[in-house]
């Protein structure tokens, strides 16, 4: 068995750290795009908006029915063959888009469910004052949905950030693009991306961190 080359992964630590910054932003762009995607798509389902629920049905059904590589490459390699508009699409982009859609198909089933979470009791007392539809979820269904949705929407942050590491599949020089990189340039490749998903571990570990605060302020509030 050979032994840890320990020399390499200290020295591979600062230029993996680099490529963090990219990682998260492409991961904090596509989780808020699709929060406001999902948020929309959860009410029009609620509400039950003639024509766009089927649309938002038919939206959620292929992107939850299929693989998320596959998405991507369909973005990147596939629709610059027939919308010429999309010709100049970067592996940045294309990668945000996927991931982005991807998760507001998932994100806007768990939003519903919120939603529809909500005591009954608050939807016939803001009909009772007299609210119309728009006014009732933006002052009373939405604030108590997003408490309930918000642990399972930090998970799926959590899950945007590992699924970054498939846009490397598109050439992008992110977190796990300079790993294999760095692997490829020196057959280090057990100590690289060992050391990459220590990286992705802690990364998530701070994220987990700020969601027990979260819950437990949330859980506080409720206890009020």
């Amino acid at each position: 068995m050979r032994p840890l080359d320990l020399d390499y992964m200290l020295g591979l630590v600062p230029v993996l750290l680099n490529y963090v910054p990219l990682t998260l932003a492409m991961a904090s762009v596509a989780m808020v795009v699709a929060l406001f995607m999902a948020s929309v798509m959860a009410i029009v389902r609620v509400i039950r908006v003639p024509l766009l629920d089927r649309l938002t049905q038919l939206f959620i059904s292929f992107f939850r029915g299929t693989p998320l590589l596959v998405q991507l490459f369909l973005f990147y390699y596939g629709l610059p063959q027939v919308f010429s508009s999309f010709s100049a699409i970067d592996g940045v982009s294309a990668a945000v888009m996927g991931i982005t859609l991807h998760f507001a198909a998932y994100m806007a089933e768990s939003i519903r469910a919120a939603i529809l979470g909500v005591d009954r009791s608050q939807w016939e007392a803001a009909r009772s004052v007299g609210m119309r539809t728009g006014q009732m979820m933006r002052r009373i269904i939405l604030p108590q949905a997003a408490r309930i949705a918000a642990p399972t929407l930090v998970n799926y942050f959590v899950d945007i950030i590992k699924s970054t590491s498939l846009a490397f599949t598109l050439g992008v020089t992110e977190l796990m693009g300079a790993t294999q990189k760095e692997a490829a340039g020196s057959f280090l490749y057990f100590e690289a991306f060992i050391l990459v998903a220590i990286v992705y571990w802690v990364i998530v570990e701070a994220i987990t961190i700020v969601q027990r605060q979260l819950e437990a302020r949330l859980g506080k509030a409720v206890a009020r």
